[in-house]
């Protein structure tokens, strides 16, 4: 690259303001987000909660504002302020005050009782934070007892205010026969030329993880990380890490960061206030083995040939608007696609990517990739509430809102409010209401499914479902958040979505998405929990869950079609017509772990630092 050139870019990124990390901060760190959007529910900051995480060095410059207003707080308030305020010291250029610790106030700060070693170079160019990971989660019920462990650590370093470099890794183990054996799995698996790939994930808001097969539970590691080079305007970045697009408080319908962690390429623009443009390109997994890609292994018997997955990636954008503070709207869309390598094409950050799609497969006998379009909007205008909805468009045609067409667009959407801090102090009430059409998020493609590691990247439980979450809570105390929480979820007949005849590829067959949208249930579950989660201190939470769930699988009556699955596939790979109690068992056991079938009373306790 051209000297010149090369100076003007380092130039223009390091610009003239002192900055913080841009390192994300996980969406787990509940606590933290509760409190920022308990301030901006009451008017002390303007957030973008459309697109999380938040990076550090956005949540050091929200605890400024906030302070800035802490005369107009209660106890509780201006405790969490302080305590944040500790938490983010370093992006506040100092070290964090704790309790057992070697410190000299001013470069450095090693911490026993809050175990990590924080260090300041006196002119603030160089920072850096090192902390183990270390947790344990107990689970009791009826049906037995399930230990969850996790342990590991996490570095996180900025250089010269520009430059942010992070890292983490936790190993994790389910421990318990009860949740994760062999034969509480009676059809998530396909065999394919010898492989084992898991076909699909139970319905629920755990997070997603590719576990290791293991008899007595199952365990997973988990790698997250990234390096970042930005300036005030914004930032660019190539790291592994959890997005959720979209302001719901439970699962969003966009990206809902269910899913497990994926490699990108990220962009993020901020020239002004009123505006914010965020893009990723992502590599995914797609849980499909292709036939042309093979390893050559040499055996004793002969050649094998380990079959390979199929690549798998994702573009996608976000523009953002805020005309006026407190109000937010955005709109984006996404594509997933399948090509052997990457496509230059979906790098370009601000395209409609279906455009470049039709240009690119238009013409070639094939189909084209799978693309989609999302809008949310926001508003915190009325003090003390924030009111959302988003919409999600896997699929849509005009033709299709005619009342003399039967067919239904492929789409998602998502309504839910908060209200905090009013009438009552330090109390607020949450709710949020999905429902998603027939065949959205899925294709008739496996490869080109709106998945990766087979979790559906949008709302967890899929198409032709709906989800109703109900929060109310009260934060008595700094770090004390005690919370009851209704959660129901219903799917209804489940399809696949074929959208041609074999005997004609060129031709449309529309009985998938010509059926009635809701018409019956295949699986319900209620769920009652009572939740206390507490920050002892910096990095260390005690969390209590007592849960009464009651989940059932319903057998349709009505006549299935082709696409519809009424029991999955026998033995010798053919389709099977289950009813009654049969296909009741069959779809309870396909969207439910044993483990939390029928009614139960579960019990949790754990404690860990760090997430």
């Amino acid at each position: 690259m051209n000297r010149k050139i090369f100076t003007l870019i380092v130039v223009a990124l390091m610009g003239f303001e002192v900055l913080a990390q841009n390192i994300p901060v996980s969406t787990q760190y509940v606590l933290l987000y509760d409190f920022l959007d308990e301030m901006a529910g009451d008017g002390y900051i303007h957030l973008n909660s459309a697109i999380r995480p938040y990076t550090r060095k956005q949540v050091a410059q929200y605890l400024k504002q906030i302070e800035d207003q802490s005369t107009y707080f209660n106890k509780r308030q201006r405790m969490e302020l302080e305590f944040f305020k500790n938490e983010f010291a370093l992006e506040l250029d100092t070290v964090p005050d704790n309790w057992v610790e070697w410190t000299n106030r001013k470069t450095f700060n090693l911490s026993l009782a809050q175990p990590s070693f924080h260090y300041l170079t006196a002119d603030k160019k160089f920072k850096m934070t090192i902390r183990p990971i270390l947790g344990m989660d107990i689970y009791a019920s009826k049906k037995g007892g399930i230990i969850k462990r996790w342990y590991g650590a996490e570095i996180q370093a900025d250089i010269v205010n520009h430059i942010s470099i992070w890292g983490s890794l936790r190993d994790i183990s389910w421990n318990g026969k009860a949740l994760l054996s062999d034969k509480y799995f009676p059809d998530d698996y396909a065999k394919i030329d010898g492989a084992k790939l898991t076909k699909g994930q139970y319905l629920n808001n755990l997070a997603g993880v590719q576990y290791k097969e293991a008899n007595y539970g199952g365990d997973f590691s988990d790698s997250r990380g990234g390096i970042s080079l930005y300036s005030w305007w914004g930032s660019i970045s190539v790291q592994r890490e959890h997005v959720t697009w979209g302001d719901a408080y439970f699962s969003s319908n966009i990206l809902s960061g269910h899913n497990p962690a994926f490699p990108m390429i990220s962009l993020n623009l901020k020239p002004c206030r009123w505006f914010e443009f965020n893009y990723f390109h992502a590599w995914l997994v797609s849980n499909v083995l292709d036939s042309t890609s093979y390893y050559v292994e040499h055996t004793s018997g002969g050649i094998i040939h380990e079959l390979r997955p199929h690549n798998k990636y994702m573009a996608a954008n976000m523009f953002t608007f805020s005309p006026i503070p407190k109000l937010s709207f955005s709109f984006g869309n996404s594509i997933i696609y399948a090509e052997k390598n990457v496509q230059a094409a979906y790098f370009i950050p601000f395209a409609f990517f279906k455009s470049l799609d039709h240009l690119l497969t238009k013409g070639t006998a094939t189909q084209n990739q799978n693309s989609q379009a999302f809008f949310t909007i926001n508003t915190r205008n009325l003090k003390h509430t924030n009111f959302y909805a988003s919409l999600f468009i896997d699929e849509f045609s005009m033709s299709r809102l005619s009342k003399s067409n039967k067919q239904h667009n492929l789409i998602s959407y998502q309504v839910g409010f908060s209200v905090s801090n009013w009438p009552v102090k330090d109390l607020s009430l949450r709710a949020e209401f999905t429902r998603s059409n027939i065949a959205c998020y899925i294709h008739s493609i496996d490869v080109l499914t709106y998945a990766s590691n087979s979790y559906n990247l949008g709302n967890y439980v899929g198409d032709n479902a709906q989800n109703i979450w109900v929060q109310l809570a009260n934060r008595p105390v700094r770090g004390l958040k005690i919370d009851f929480t209704y959660t129901n979820d219903v799917k209804y007949n489940n399809y696949s979505y074929l959208r041609r005849d074999k005997s004609s590829p060129s031709g449309q067959i529309s009985e998938t998405i010509s059926q009635k949208l809701f018409a019956e249930k295949t699986y319900m579950n209620n769920t009652f929990s009572l939740n206390a989660t507490y920050e002892v201190f910096q990095n260390c939470y005690a969390v209590v869950n007592f849960c009464y769930n009651d989940a059932r699988g319903y057998s349709p009556t009505s006549t299935p079609i082709a696409s519809e699955d009424r029991g999955g596939f026998d033995a010798d790979g053919n389709r099977r017509i289950l009813e009654g109690d049969a296909l009741a068992a069959y779809y309870l056991n396909k969207f439910c772990p044993v483990y939390l079938q029928g009614k139960n009373f579960t019990f949790m306790a754990g404690l860990s630092f760090s997430f």
